[in-house]
């Protein structure tokens, strides 16, 4: 589940050898559109990203992808699944470069992490988490099969407006829905 083949991306795990694509990815205003607080301003707030999906990948045999096209190696972006709300759920990770949006690249990544999701840890929810005015990340949550579970503020976005969606694959604890809507 390392590295992984679909019909037209080559997904393999986020490394430090990817530093310089993922800060442009990150930092491109365009990718941030519904969050800009989001965009990354310095290389140092990428590599920790990178730090702590290779720790995914050490810990849990599951993270983040590098995901790239198969006919000609470019970049596409970065996604899958890694464990979140100490290892309670799946969490749902899909940001493509905006020269690459609208081919399905977020959904075949996030179904590739969801597939590996299920042969490790069936028992636990897949969730996505995210910002209702981003419609093509619902649209994306709904083509993975994952429903509304939640509608609440956005807590610490500097949008005092901003409503936070979560998505999931089943029906969640209360508890646990608590704790994701507190996130």
């Amino acid at each position: 589940m390392r590295e992984v083949t679909t019909d037209r991306l080559r997904l393999t795990p986020v490394s430090p050898s990817d530093l310089d694509e993922l800060f442009a990815l990150h930092a491109d205003p365009r990718v941030w559109t519904h969050l800009p607080s989001g965009r990354h301003l310095d290389r140092e707030r990428t590599a920790r990203d990178i730090a702590a999906y290779q720790e995914d990948w050490e810990r849990h045999g599951i993270g983040y992808w590098t995901a790239r096209r198969l006919d000609d190696g470019t970049l596409v972006g970065v996604g899958g699944v890694r464990l979140v709300l100490d290892g309670q759920a799946w969490n749902t990770y899909y940001r493509v470069h905006p020269d690459q949006q609208g081919n399905g690249f977020a959904t075949a990544v996030a179904r590739a992490g969801h597939t590996a999701a299920a042969a490790l840890r069936p028992e636990l929810p897949v969730i996505a988490y995210l910002l209702e005015h981003n419609a093509a990340s619902r649209a994306t949550a709904e083509r993975l099969g994952l429903s509304p579970v939640w509608r609440g503020p956005d807590v610490g976005n500097p949008d005092p407006d901003a409503v936070r969606l979560v998505y999931a694959d089943r029906p969640l604890d209360p508890e646990l829905l608590g704790r994701i809507a507190r996130r």
